[in-house]
């Protein structure tokens, strides 16, 4: 009996395999061989999805950093994620600069200057262009997408696939997660199937934005300091020589490769994060982070809901452009960083997990938008260059950064480092995807096959080519934003299941709750 299940369960992952890689390659194919109606498809798409179920967004977002909070402070918060006696297998920084490097990475580099400076330079009515008020309203819309939410999404997804994997023995898939609901027959049929498919397609299309993204600033780096091109064929270079670095690194596993490159990843994010304060404008900086955080807490409910009843009004425009992309780039990568982050975190308890994921990288985030919106927007401010100078780096996020480092003291430096941290970002978040598209395509191996995890390295670089030959920027955002969609449901359900199974679970509290005494000594004190 135990063979024909793991024949069955062989047969199941090799199905979703190449059903995803087929549906991936003819993305990929068609984006650039039919560029022009592959960006015009991609854009009506975002168009509708932002008018229709841009509220929808806005709402599931909010939920998950609700649900998250309770599950971290509720009764179930001191459940551990395995038995009871697991220990963590990685040092606290160690698992921090894995899940940091998985869960943000190119974003924060590219974001970092760019979206604050363009916030500034082009903020909403009626704030005015390049004034202190322009600059506060960065910084706070900056600190917004980058904080509890997205980090929310990464913890609930991730704790959900933790407690069926470490703590109940199930496969590390998506559709494991709703055994509570659906029941084991179900999940191990078509609809488990089309969970774990479209678990995938959002993983494809999060972690191939970021590698666009990515392939491009490296590239703008690099004309920075060297002269080189930035066209089409440098960008293809780049991609060719960093495929190589990623997928070397998911082979040699956990341990030896993407450990060691998150580690790294690590010290050189905040080297650069130290040069910034220490060069910068290091007091404005402090004084814009308390300003900062104090506007973004005391605005969380109002942003978190805000959309304008105006169908095409200039917030809702604005709206699309940033929030509701930026959810759906998280929510794109919910299910690659949730298990990633639950393949790393067996031992550690739920409240632990939440909080580790949730609170400490948003206040990570929060300091290193800060810091790099104010590197940019007080050169302006004190008067050091003009607007009009700043407001061509604006039109150019891949750039910004570059244009910006430029004027302060070791600028040279702090570029070289940002290129370096770029090329270990894109292979810190490029190969713990790999990794992860191999469980999901191997009914949740903890160590897939290296041909798997070879296959989907070639197959996210093939994916980002295709993309930034359809145009660039523009048709990255669009494919982050369509592959997410599905999964707003499938996360939703999923706090419904969570709670399901922790409910049903009441032994599993009994055992880590040593205030509560058993029902039988209660009968005997009577």
């Amino acid at each position: 009996m135990q063979n024909i299940k793991n024949v069955g369960n062989k047969e199941q992952s090799n199905s979703i395999f190449y059903i995803s890689v087929g549906i991936t390659v003819m993305i990929a194919l068609y984006a650039v061989l039919a560029t022009e109606k592959f960006t015009l498809i991609t854009q009506n798409i975002m168009d509708y999805l932002g008018d229709k179920f841009g509220w929808l967004y806005l709402l599931s977002m909010f939920i998950f950093v609700v649900v998250a909070l309770i599950l971290a402070f509720s009764k179930y918060g001191k459940i551990k994620l395995g038995p009871e006696d697991s220990v963590p297998e990685y040092s606290t920084l160690s698992w921090f600069g894995m899940l940091f490097g998985a869960g943000m990475g190119i974003g924060l580099v590219f974001y970092g200057v760019a979206e604050p400076l363009t916030h500034f330079v082009n903020p909403l009515s009626p704030v005015e262009p390049g004034t202190l008020e322009a600059a506060k309203f960065g910084l706070k819309k900056a600190i917004f997408h980058q904080g509890f939410h997205p980090w929310a999404n990464y913890s609930l997804i991730g704790l959900a696939i933790a407690y069926f994997q470490h703590k109940k023995g199930k496969p590390g898939l998506i559709s494991s997660i709703f055994i509570p609901i659906l029941g084991e027959k179900r999940v191990a049929g078509p609809i488990g199937k089309t969970i774990d498919i479209l678990a995938i397609f959002a993983t494809v299309a999060g972690v191939a934005t970021s590698l666009g993204i990515g392939t491009m600033q490296i590239n703008s780096g690099l004309n920075f300091l060297f002269d080189i091109p930035e066209t089409i064929f440098t960008q293809l270079i780049i991609i060719l020589i960093i495929t190589v670095l990623y997928i070397g690194t998911a082979v040699s596993g956990l341990e030896k490769g993407i450990k060691r490159i998150s580690d790294i990843n690590l010290i050189l994010a905040f080297s650069l994060l130290g040069l910034v304060i220490a060069f910068g404008p290091t007091i404005n900086i402090f004084n814009n982070l308390m300003d900062g955080f104090g506007n973004y807490m005391s605005n969380f409910i109002y942003d978190s809901f805000h959309i304008d009843a105006a169908k095409n009004s200039d917030y809702n425009n604005w709206l699309k452009g940033w929030t509701i992309f930026f959810w759906a780039w998280w929510i794109a990568w919910g299910p690659f960083v949730g298990t990633f982050i639950a393949r790393i975190s067996k031992g550690r308890t739920i409240k632990e997990f939440v909080l580790g994921v949730m609170i400490a990288p948003t206040f990570a985030c929060m300091i290193w938008m800060v810091s790099f919106g104010t590197f940019a927007t007080d050169l302006i401010l004190s008067g050091k260059v003009a607007l009009s100078e700043l407001a061509v780096a604006a039109t150019s996020p891949e750039t910004s950064l570059f244009i910006v480092a430029k004027n302060y003291p070791l600028g040279t430096l702090m570029c070289l480092i940002t290129t370096v941290l770029l090329i270990t970002f894109f292979v810190t978040s490029a190969n713990s995807a790999t990794f992860v598209l191999g469980m999901f395509t191997s009914n949740g191996d903890l160590n897939p096959s290296n041909k798997k995890k070879v296959t989907w390295g070639l197959i996210l670089s093939f994916l980002a080519v295709g993309l930034l030959m359809a145009g660039g920027l523009k048709p990255l955002q669009l494919c982050s934003v369509a592959g997410a969609f599905p999964f707003i449901f499938i996360n939703l359900l999923a706090c419904v299941s969570v709670f399901k199974a922790l409910k049903s679970d009441e032994s599993g509290i009994e055992e880590v709750n040593e205030e509560k005494i058993p029902v039988k000594e209660q009968l005997n004190n009577l």
